[in-house]
């Protein structure tokens, strides 16, 4: 239970700077519209710091063995929430918002910090995996849905500054590079921002949802139970599985990379994309809202149940 008590303060504390972006808004200070401007600092600069950062590890037999562990382990996370969605889509009725709020988790901004605090920084390598694989799926299988088109635009998943900060830091990893030091202390420092910016992201568009209507909507809590509690359930079993089979000696610690990484609250891109493609935003703003702020809850225990049950 130690990781999940650790878990649980570190969210506490991330949870204090979204408090402080809360109040910033609330306060006058800035407009919810204006946390815009800080999600392009986020997106185009801190987080490809943050993934090429994360491969400037020693490549070694150990660590290559473990990220293939890692990619494998999200690829099948993310093939069980597509089927588990496809088949409760009729089941519950779950509309496209729903659909995609239970599939997508905010690994890009929580996983990360979480990783980082909990197992250390060379561990975060094995979190950029997840990333990755969702990060290629919201460019086409979550955009498709939301636009409800079946072309996929590859162009654009490949031109993503984020898939492209991936593929650097696996060629600079593969080939041995190690960038200068002066270069990678400003990629540490970046790699300090991550969590903090994300929250008050987080912060600054909670203050602009009225939070009576995100408690008391019933139907709210239809996709939040999913992505919280039920999706990560059958995670656990599915990194038992794996475990079972892996055979390497930090498998237990990488395959929770993952499995924090899949039980995030939902993902903020959903949100973003349901306003550039003039579906219903404020929904996917509420699911968000209420995922971020009952996940300091779920997060801790399903990290529990995986120390017990792994």
């Amino acid at each position: 239970m130690q990781i999940s008590l650790l878990l649980m303060e570190e969210i506490a504390k991330l949870f204090a700077i979204m408090l402080m972006g809360y109040a910033v808004v609330k306060a006058g200070l800035m407009k919810s519209s204006e946390s815009k401007g800080i999600s392009v600092v986020m997106v185009y600069l801190v987080i490809p710091c943050v993934i090429i950062d994360a491969f400037q590890v020693d490549y070694t037999a150990d660590v290559k063995k473990g990220l293939l562990l890692a990619c494998v382990a999200a690829v099948l996370v993310h093939v069980l929430f597509l089927i588990l969605t496809t088949i409760l889509k009729q089941v519950l009725q779950l509309d496209t918002i729903e659909r995609a709020t239970v599939i997508y988790s905010n690994a890009g901004i929580l996983v990360i910090p979480l990783v980082q605090d909990l197992l250390g920084q060379e561990y975060v390598i094995y979190s950029s995996a997840y990333i990755a694989v969702q990060l290629i799926l919201i460019w086409t299988h979550c955009k498709n849905m939301l636009c409800e088109e079946d072309r996929l635009e590859w162009k654009k998943v490949f031109l993503n500054v984020n898939i492209i900060s991936i593929i650097v830091g696996v060629i600079l990893f593969v080939c041995k590079i190690q960038l200068p030091s002066g270069m990678q202390d400003v990629l540490d420092m970046m790699n300090n921002m991550i969590g903090p910016i994300g929250m008050l992201l987080a912060g600054m568009v909670i203050a602009d949802v009225p939070l009576k209507t995100v408690f008391t909507k019933k139907r709210n809590y239809v996709s939040t139970v999913l992505r919280l509690v039920i999706y990560p359930i059958f995670i656990l079993i599915l990194m038992k599985v794996i475990y079972t089979f892996a055979g390497l000696n930090d498998s237990k610690q990488i395959l929770l990379t993952v499995y924090i990484a899949s039980i995030t609250p939902a993902c903020a891109t959903v949100t973003s994309m349901a306003q550039l493609y003039d579906k219903d935003a404020a929904y996917a703003s509420s699911l968000y809202v209420l995922t971020t702020l009952l996940s300091i809850v779920t997060m801790p225990v399903m990290v529990g149940m995986y120390e017990m049950f792994v």
